[in-house]
């Protein structure tokens, strides 16, 4: 039997990983400046969670979702999203309370897991980076979240990006769209493919979000949301753009965006790339928007939310488009050449002694001879090798090289152990 992974899932290998890591150290940079913490969830959540919180309709809920019962005969579900496990948590350990902090401010990282046709950017088993922000409903905090999100994808290189905005408004406004789009679609309905047909009396603002032609032709003239807001939505909205404005941050209105899950209401958005990575059409990378109302329905108090989501697999496909190289941290500061068997343990004791005082050291385990260690050195990138033979060894000293420079000198072998900065320092004098 060939033992492979998974349909829909990937091995992330060494060489791969440093990639994660270094998009991971950008994001936990610019969400401590905005005063964000982390929070770990489970990766299995109740099955209520998500199919009270995403909506009955959804994709997730009907398609997509990895449920099954336990041994427990619990009904479980591996997470296809982070929002409904992070409002859980806060609701679960009141992080609502008085003595916190407001607006309550995390962000997560971490697998999340959907039922659906595996292709480039999205797997079964994908990867999310987002925040979350509960209990104000003030609209400069939305923008903050906006702008956070913009700033963290210019941090990693990314130039040509649009920001798309809408509203979905408060539950009036809603109300009174769905009657006007339903009053619309009706009429139209035959002509509607089979999915938004399901939707129409069910969901009908998901008809808006149909990649289907004969879907998008018919909602093309469709009556607009910002038609029926109510007083205080349109001046919720009209605030957002106006912050967005004041700090120069372009956006576009779609008023057809609805997003793929029921708990949304006013702000939405996503930010999109029209990279090589998606044949220069323009794709969503990061997105999200504010949710009134969840944390009620996982059996909080009222409080309002806003935040988004990154999936992180896409990001990559993107910034390999692009040709943006992040930064790797997995430099070798030094490589010990041991030339002899009589330096073995020496060798062992130096890079042993140089991991202790912080630099990251290697040495050669083949017993190669010296052309193959440093050959070994340079594949590595090393900075500088200590070359010990057995003559240096009976002498108390040791080579030590820069290599990009070729400069060498011979030092005390105490001295490595020592102080190596300062070996180094008079390296470079």
């Amino acid at each position: 039997m060939k033992y492979q992974r998974p349909k829909g899932t990937t091995d992330i290998i060494p060489g791969e990983t440093e990639k994660w890591q270094s998009i991971e150290k950008k994001a936990r940079e610019i969400f401590k400046r905005y005063r964000y913490q982390e929070i770990r969830t489970p990766i299995f959540e109740n099955f209520e969670v998500f199919s009270r919180t995403s909506g009955e309709t959804s994709d997730i809920v009907t398609k997509e979702m990895y449920d099954f019962f336990d041994k427990g005969e619990r009904h479980i579900t591996l997470r296809p999203e982070g929002t409904a496990g992070v409002v859980r948590a806060y609701v679960e350990n009141k992080l609502y309370g008085p003595e916190i902090q407001k607006p309550f401010k995390t962000f997560y990282m971490g697998p999340m897991f959907r039922y659906e046709r595996p292709q480039a950017g999205r797997l079964r088993e994908f990867h999310q980076i987002g925040v979350e922000a509960f209990g104000v409903d003030n609209p400069a905090l939305d923008v903050e979240v906006m702008a956070m999100a913009v700033e963290l994808l210019h941090g990693f290189g990314l130039k040509n990006l649009k920001l798309a905005l809408n509203t979905l408004g408060d539950d009036e406004s809603r109300s009174r769209y769905r009657k006007a789009l339903v009053d619309y679609l009706e009429p139209r309905a035959e002509q509607l493919s089979a999915e938004s047909k399901e939707r129409l009396h069910k969901n009908p603002l998901r008809v808006l979000d149909s990649k289907e032609k004969e879907d998008q032709e018919i909602v093309a003239n469709a009556p607009q949301i910002l038609d029926y807001l109510t007083e205080e939505a349109a001046v919720h909205f009209e605030t957002v753009k106006n912050l967005l404005e004041a700090l120069g941050i372009s956006y576009e209105i779609d008023t057809n965006m609805v997003r793929g899950l029921d708990y949304y209401n006013h702000t939405i958005f996503e930010i999109m790339s029209d990279s090589k990575a998606f044949g220069g059409k323009w794709t969503t990378v990061c997105a999200g928007g504010r949710y009134n109302g969840l944390v009620e329905q996982l059996g909080g108090p009222e409080t309002p939310g806003i935040g988004f989501g990154l999936g992180v697999e896409r990001l990559l496909l993107v910034l390999e488009a692009e040709g943006i190289r992040l930064p790797l941290d997995n430099e070798l500061a030094v490589y010990v050449v041991g030339i002899g068997a009589v330096t073995n343990a020496e060798t062992l004791k130096l890079v042993q002694s140089l991991r202790n005082a912080g630099f990251s050291s290697e040495r050669d385990y083949l017993e190669r001879k010296p052309k193959g260690q440093f050959k070994s050195a340079s594949r590595l990138g090393a900075q500088f090798t200590l070359t010990l033979g057995e003559e240096e060894l009976t002498q108390g000293k040791v080579n030590l090289k820069e290599m990009t420079s070729g400069k060498e000198i011979k030092v005390a072998l105490e001295d490595v152990y020592t102080d190596f900065e300062k070996l180094i320092a008079k390296l470079r004098a």
